[in-house]
């Protein structure tokens, strides 16, 4: 009995063995990545780990409060502005949905903003008052070629008489002379009056040179037959006698070709301490993804676009005056891609690196160089290595900013071409003669990469994608900080969330980085089913925050500085700094944040106190709030303190 006894059990020992070993062959697979994973998580958690790389963690806001964040600013209550307006979503911005929230990263807090319009794609950059000023956005959604039912397009509206401007409403009808065709205007246009014309010297009437407006109009049914193909004039239906006779449109062909997006003429501050948004007086022009840069005088400079019926604003630049609220055209007229990457210069004179996002001839405005914005000269800068791949590409002013080197990091083809770069690029703009040399490679072809400037001068560099929106499943899920004085880049931790089109980073007054949005194409490697909004916002934690020394203590000082004049801070650990930095707070999208800047400033350390002074050059240390950090000999930086210069 015994013996049969120990059979049977050798037996089912045997059974049960061969079964796990049956199970283990066929769920192998599966047991391995559990194990790989599983192992990868406890490694990236130990401190060792994290005191070489860094730490990535994800937020993820309560579902009320997710959007689809297109735009980020840190705000100078340490508070970040998060900007949808209609999130690159057709039916909420058919429904009017417009989306804005402010998030406290310390105390984890979330609040809803009412959004007056759409401000999907809008510009924006910091104020010497410490508001944002947002301009543009969205008046209209493109439509691909296939998905057009009405033909329509431009039609230019021309007032002859010298007495009278001509305001006509949407839904204005224009019949074609020649093609008897009726095309419908969508919005309302003022036609200014015409001109009078007189010699300079004997004062004698030359004639008049016709006003004239612009409108986008729709044919009044679908289908080809109602399409144009040659330019016609048309009349204006409705209008009787004199204004019949003066006022007519002038159109080109009106066809079923694609739409672009439309841009809208609106600007607002966004005022920090009531978090609300404050109209301003609207831009001359109508812009959809411009670029926003203050000037040497403290106006904003005002670039590119697409206007209000999807056409690139044809170089016809303009400024905002803090002071008076208002915008004004510059003389100067230059064009540049949507989105162009342009920092003012310590001689106040303006920088394009030639980064942009997106629409824009591929031969104008795209050769990086110096700007003169006064007298309109424009001074090459040689050396720059793919050169066809500036779009999407990211341009951050090196630290500290008074070296004035500048790195452009990786880029893509114009549109949605399958090229993407390696390279970073740097130019020393204070060299005999600027020329671009390239930098540290990235592994891979990088379009859309998030660059942010750390306290320490080190520069955090992260996701992006090989392909046009993440397309074939493309996202880098990789990271690197560059040394600035080494010349080197290292890989750090891996992020655990994918980024490209509509995503960027942002420094926080902690000294962590916080990085959001993406929006992919496609959702699968094949291409086969739609991409969706990464809502998810992710913030790394960089080494600096892990090692032996913890973060110096900073308490105390005044909260204003003026350019050239000092202040005194208190520290217990004053005898460690070795650094001062004051950092401009960042205002990020579509790969664009001109607003980043890390300056020096000289120190002095007298027991636990610290004084620093702030250098004179107004083009370097622009009016406004700054982060001020302290770093100690091993690179550990502080917790900001809020400084204003005026």
């Amino acid at each position: 009995m015994t013996d049969r006894a120990g059979r049977r059990r050798a037996r089912r020992i045997a059974i049960g063995t061969a079964v796990v070993l049956a199970l283990a062959g066929m769920n192998g697979p599966w047991l391995y990545r559990f194990g790989t994973e599983k192992y990868h998580q406890y490694k990236i958690n130990q401190p060792e780990y994290k005191a070489a790389n860094g730490k990535w963690e994800i937020v993820e806001f309560p579902e009320e409060y997710r959007q689809n964040t297109i735009h980020a600013a840190l705000l100078r209550t340490g508070k970040v502005l998060l900007v949808a307006g209609s999130g690159n979503n057709q039916d909420n911005f058919d429904a009017k949905r417009y989306d804005t929230r402010i998030w406290d990263p310390v105390k984890g807090t979330i609040k809803k903003v009412p959004t007056p319009t759409d401000l999907f794609c809008t510009g924006h950059t910091q104020l010497a008052n410490g508001n944002l000023l947002i301009a543009g956005g969205t008046k209209r959604y493109e439509k691909l070629k296939g998905d057009v039912k009405k033909a329509g397009g431009l039609m230019v509206v021309h007032n002859e008489n010298p007495d009278k401007p001509m305001t006509l409403p949407a839904g204005t009808r224009f019949v074609g002379k020649e093609n008897g065709k009726t095309f419908v205007s969508k919005d309302p246009v003022l036609v200014p009056r015409a001109k009078k014309n007189f010699d300079k010297q004997t004062g004698a009437f030359l004639g008049t040179t016709a006003g004239y407006g612009r409108t986008y109009v729709e044919a009044q049914k679908e289908g080809t037959k109602y399409a144009t193909g040659t330019q016609d004039n048309y009349r204006v239906q409705g209008l009787t006698g004199e204004d019949a006779k003066n006022t007519y449109g002038i159109a080109e062909k009106l066809a079923l070709d694609k739409k672009d997006f439309q841009g809208i003429d609106d600007a607002f501050e966004f005022d920090p301490v009531a978090e609300k948004y404050i109209k301003v007086d609207p831009m001359k022009e109508s812009r959809w993804y411009p670029t926003l840069t203050t000037l040497s005088d403290g106006r904003i400079l005002s670039v590119s676009g697409l206007d209000d019926i999807g056409q690139l604003v044809p170089g016809k630049n303009e400024v905002y005056d803090p002071e008076t609220k208002k915008w004004t055209y510059t003389d100067e007229v230059r064009q540049f891609p949507t989105y162009p990457a342009l920092f003012l210069m310590q001689n106040g004179k303006v920088f394009y690196s030639g980064s942009n996002a997106g629409y824009g001839p591929d031969d104008v405005g795209r050769e990086p160089g110096v700007w003169d914005v006064e007298t309109n000269t424009f001074d090459k800068i040689p050396g720059l290595s793919d050169p066809n791949m500036m779009e999407t590409s990211n341009t951050v002013l090196l630290p500290p900013a008074q070296d004035e080197k500048y790195m452009v990091i990786g880029g893509g083809g114009v549109g949605e071409s399958r090229l993407s770069s390696e390279k970073t690029r740097i130019v020393d703009l204070k060299a005999d003669r600027p020329a671009f040399v390239d930098g540290p490679s990235l592994d891979k072809g990088t379009r859309y990469p998030q660059a942010s400037i750390l306290p320490n001068d080190d520069l955090l560099i992260t996701g992006g994608s090989e392909d046009y929106r993440g397309r074939g499943d493309s996202n880098i899920l990789q990271a690197r900080i560059y040394d600035t004085e080494k010349n080197a880049l290292k890989r750090v931790a891996d992020p655990l969330v994918g980024r490209n089109y509509h995503s960027g980073s942002l420094l926080l007054p902690d000294g962590r980085v916080m990085v959001f949005g993406s929006d992919s194409l496609y959702a699968d490697k094949a291409n086969t089913k739609p991409g969706e909004f990464e809502q998810r916002i992710e913030i790394y934690t960089p080494p600096y925050l892990y090692g032996d020394n913890p973060q110096p203590d900073l308490a105390g000082g005044p909260k204003t500085i003026e350019r050239g004049g000092s202040g005194t801070f208190t520290s217990k650990d004053a005898a460690s700094v070795k650094s001062v930095r004051l950092i401009r707070p960042s205002a990020s999208t579509h790969v664009t944040d001109v607003d980043q800047r890390s300056i020096a400033l000289d120190f002095e350390t007298d027991g636990d106190e610290i004084t620093v002074t702030v250098p004179e050059n107004r083009n370097l240390v622009q009016a406004g709030w700054y982060m001020l950090f302290v770093n100690t000999g091993d690179g550990t930086p502080s917790k900001a303190q809020w400084v204003r210069v005026p």
